[in-house]
């Protein structure tokens, strides 16, 4: 049986993707999101199921699966807490790469921004319903989630 990647293996691959930013943080909780049975390690089974979502799955699989990357306690909703938490993670790993408009520079605005867009029942909280239906009204969220990644298999 191969070795399962252990976390920092994982992080390693992201810092060489990111090389000018910190992306252990963020690659720490996309490696939660990928060890479905949180036994501290990747199979090969989580890594393809995980795999084929983010670069085969429709729209809504793949918003599914980025809804489970926020909501970090896994309550079944994004409180602002958890979307500051993750969007500093990412704004760490892109560094200085991303020069970003005033009104998101920080963690604290994007979030803001994000939740008057999409918290249509002003509770202070994402739906999984709320999360879906504010990112497909997003162009930019749109297009990085369905880029064309190659062939795909028909049904």
């Amino acid at each position: 049986m191969p070795d399962k990647p252990l976390k920092q293996e994982f992080e390693s691959i992201y810092q060489q993707f990111f090389p000018h930013g910190s992306p252990k943080k963020f690659a720490a909780y996309v490696f939660n999101i990928f060890d479905t049975n949180k036994d501290g390690h990747i199979s090969f089974k989580e890594f393809i199921c995980a795999l084929s979502v983010t670069s085969r799955g429709s729209l809504d699989e793949k918003l599914d699966w980025a809804f489970s990357l926020y909501d970090v306690d896994n309550d079944g909703y994004i409180t602002r807490p958890e979307m500051i938490e993750i969007i500093d993670a990412i704004y760490s790993m892109v560094g200085s790469l991303l020069e970003l408009p005033k009104d998101e520079d920080t963690p604290e605005k994007r979030a803001n921004k994000i939740f008057q867009q999409m918290d249509a029942n002003k509770d202070g909280m994402l739906s999984k319903d709320e999360f879906r239906e504010g990112s497909k009204c997003d162009p930019w969220i749109v297009q990085a989630l369905t880029i064309d990644t190659g062939p795909h298999v028909s049904s």
